[in-house]
C-alpha cells in the first residue's frame, strides 16, 4: 500500500454559534467569538483507504514527503518529523498526518487503533471543561446541571484580575454541588494576555494553598511552563495535583518537566505540538516511570469531534490517566457545534464516561451532507 496524495478540506462558511463565548485564557484582552470552523485532511492510498486527521498545517507542503511512501510507517514517519528535529515542516505540528496515518491502518486491518496497539480499555471518564469566566451563581448553576447528565468532574477557569474572585466561583461551586464531583481548575498562567496580572509564585502558592481547602483535584497551569524549579516546589509543598504542558512542543519538554519533579500529571496534546497519538504514548510510559499520570489537553474549536477521537484511541491503550477533557460549556460550546464534520458524535454517557469509538481506525465517519453546508 502506498501514499497517493493528501488533501485537506476546510469550512468556507462560518458555523455560527447559537451565542457568543470569550476564551477565559485571554482574558481581558479577548472579543466575544460568534463563529467556528473545521478543517481535517485525507491521506488517500493505492488500495482506496484514506485515513482521516485534523488539519494542522499547510497539506501541499507535506504532499511531496508522502507520495509513495507506505502509510504504516508511522514509526519512521514520526522520529523524522515529530522529534523535534530543524525539518523542514519546522513550526507546524504533524500531528494531523501522524493521525491519518493511523487511522489509515487501523482500516487496514480491520481494527479501531486502540485495539490494534494493545487495549486496556474501552472507556474513561470525562470531565466537563469550561471554558468562560462565569459568575459565581452560573458556575454553580453550571455544575449541578452537570451533575444532572451524570457528570462527575467539572473544569473551572481562573483568569480574573483579583484572585479572590477566582476563589469565590470555586466555593460557589463547592457549596452547589457537595462532594458530589471532582472540581478542577485551570489558572492559564502560560497564555497570552497583555493587559492579564499574571501570578508570581507566591500568589500560585497562597491560591492554591486555598483550593487545596476546597477540596480541588488539580490545579492546572499556576505557572508558566518554563518555571520547572517553581512547579516543582509546588508539586512539593501541595497535596493537590499540579498539572500542564498542554503548549509543550515535543516529547522531550515533557521528559524535562517529569524529571524535574514539575506536575503531577502532565498534559500532551495530539496537535498543538508534535505529539499525535504516537507521543501521548511515549509521555504516559514515561509518565509511569516515575509514577505520575497523563491527563490529555484537547483542543475544541470545531476540529474537536477530530481531536477527541485520536486521544480517545491513546488513552486505550494506556492505564496512568483518569480523565479525557471535554469541552462542554453550553449554549455555545457542545457536540453540536463542536463535532458537525463527525456523523455520529462523541458523547458522556449517563454514567459520565465517553466510550471510545469502536469501528476501525479512529472509530469515526465523515458526515458529508453536514460538511457540503460548510465547504
Amino acid at each position: 500500500m502506498k501514499i497517493t496524495h493528501v488533501e485537506s478540506i476546510r469550512s468556507r462558511k462560518p458555523i455560527v454559534l447559537p451565542e457568543p463565548w470569550r476564551p477565559a485564557w485571554n482574558e481581558p484582552d479577548v472579543q466575544d467569538q460568534s463563529t467556528t470552523g473545521f478543517a481535517f485532511v485525507q491521506v488517500h492510498t493505492d488500495q482506496g483507504i484514506t485515513g482521516i486527521g485534523p488539519y494542522t498545517g499547510d497539506a501541499s507542503r507535506i504532499n511531496d514527503a508522502l507520495i509513495g511512501q507506505d502509510p504504516t510507517y508511522i514509526g519512521h514517519f514520526w522520529e523524522q518529523h515529530m522529534r523535534g528535529k530543524g525539518s523542514v515542516f519546522a513550526g507546524k505540528s504533524m500531528g494531523g498526518i501522524e493521525i491519518a496515518l493511523w487511522d489509515i491502518v487501523g482500516k487496514a486491518a480491520g481494527l479501531p487503533i486502540y485495539k490494534l496497539l494493545g487495549a486496556c480499555r474501552n472507556k474513561i471518564l470525562a470531565y466537563a471543561a469550561t471554558a468562560q469566566l462565569k459568575s459565581p451563581q452560573e458556575s454553580a448553576d453550571l455544575a449541578i446541571e452537570f451533575r444532572a447528565r451524570g457528570i462527575k468532574a467539572i473544569k473551572l477557569r481562573l483568569h480574573r484580575a483579583d484572585p479572590q474572585e477566582d476563589l469565590a466561583v470555586v466555593e460557589a461551586v463547592r457549596k452547589a454541588i457537595g462532594n458530589d464531583m471532582h472540581i478542577l481548575v485551570d489558572a492559564n498562567q502560560n497564555n497570552l494576555a497583555p493587559s492579564y496580572p499574571f501570578w508570581d509564585r507566591a500568589t500560585s502558592i497562597k491560591v492554591a494553598r486555598q483550593l487545596q481547602n476546597l477540596d480541588v483535584y488539580w490545579l492546572e497551569e499556576p505557572l508558566p511552563r518554563s518555571d520547572l524549579a517553581g512547579l516543582a516546589a509546588m508539586c512539593q509543598a501541595l497535596d493537590m495535583n499540579v498539572v500542564g504542558g498542554e503548549h509543550c512542543p515535543t516529547f522531550y519538554e515533557f521528559r524535562d518537566a517529569l524529571f524535574a519533579g514539575a506536575y503531577d500529571m502532565v498534559q500532551p496534546d495530539v496537535v498543538l505540538g508534535n505529539i499525535g497519538i504516537s507521543g501521548i504514548r511515549k509521555v504516559a510510559t514515561l509518565a509511569e516511570a516515575v509514577g505520575r499520570q497523563i491527563v490529555p489537553h484537547v483542543c475544541g474549536g470545531g476540529n474537536n469531534g477530530f481531536y477527541l477521537a485520536a486521544t480517545l484511541q491513546a488513552l486505550g491503550t494506556v492505564n496512568n490517566c483518569p480523565f479525557i477533557e471535554y469541552t462542554l460549556d453550553p449554549p455555545a460550546l457542545t457536540h453540536e457545534t463542536l463535532q458537525i464534520p463527525l456523523k455520529t458524535k462523541i458523547l458522556i454517557d449517563d454514567d459520565g464516561y465517553v466510550r471510545i469509538p469502536d469501528k476501525p481506525g479512529l472509530g469515526i465517519e465523515l458526515d458529508t451532507d453536514a460538511i457540503a453546508q460548510y465547504v
